[in-house]
């Protein structure tokens, strides 16, 4: 995890920015000490978001099957561990962590 404050940002965004983009994860960025935002590389978040758009078509895919199967709870949870343990190998072939 990487932490700039916001004065950090102001004098050095060359820095923080080559730091987003080599690093492709998250940059939280402090004012007065607190959290305020954060900043990513614009392939870091298109990555993220399509990431989360894949989970967000499994999640319906998945509640669409259980809606119309007669499948039993324990074929149902093998089912869904199948597709969790698919998500995280995708996961883990990403750029960013």
């Amino acid at each position: 995890m990487h932490i700039v404050s916001s004065t950090a940002l102001r004098t050095d965004y060359i820095s923080v920015s080559e730091l987003a983009r080599e690093s492709r994860e998250p940059i939280y960025i402090t004012k007065n000490g607190e959290g305020d935002l954060v900043v990513m590389s614009i392939e870091a978040f298109e990555q993220r978001e399509k990431v989360l758009q894949l989970r967000t078509e499994l999640e319906n895919s998945e509640q669409s099957r259980l809606a119309t199967s007669s499948a039993s709870s324990e074929e149902s949870k093998r089912t869904l561990e199948l597709v969790y343990d698919i998500f995280c190998l995708l996961q883990e072939r990403l750029p960013f962590k």
